[in-house]
């Protein structure tokens, strides 16, 4: 017997994805968050796939990629399979911009922990 699939409320889906509830409607606004489901009584319901989109979602977010490049992937996602070279294309620049930060992000690590060594070094002489 296989399980119900698992369908979310608004405040359930914000606790899970640590969205508040005005951002996930703001999501929908702006057409990140697409064919979202309604209960019989209109409220919104969400299920898994909404939980690994709103994930990766996040994820391009945490790794710096502007909100409206965020939309233009899920632009691209919504209109099929025959958009796969041009969200590739958009991931690879993403790839690119976040790779060269982390290259700065450790040349900063670097010089910093290079000027902590030497505060350590004359504390001890």
């Amino acid at each position: 017997m296989s399980e119900a699939p698992v369908r979310l409320s608004i405040q359930q889906f914000a606790a899970r994805t640590g969205l508040s509830a005005d951002t996930l409607r703001y999501y929908e606004k702006i057409g990140l968050l697409r064919h979202v489901a309604r209960d019989a009584n209109g409220f919104r319901v969400y299920g898994p796939r909404d939980l690994e989109w709103v994930s990766f979602v996040l994820r391009l977010k945490d790794t710096g990629m502007p909100l409206e490049d965020i939309t233009r992937y899920a632009d691209l996602r919504e209109q099929g399979g025959t958009t796969l070279a041009a969200r590739q294309t958009l991931l690879e620049a993403h790839a690119a911009r976040l790779q060269a930060r982390l290259q700065r992000d450790q040349e900063h690590l670097d010089a910093l922990q290079a000027k902590i060594e030497l505060y350590r070094r004359q504390t001890i002489a």
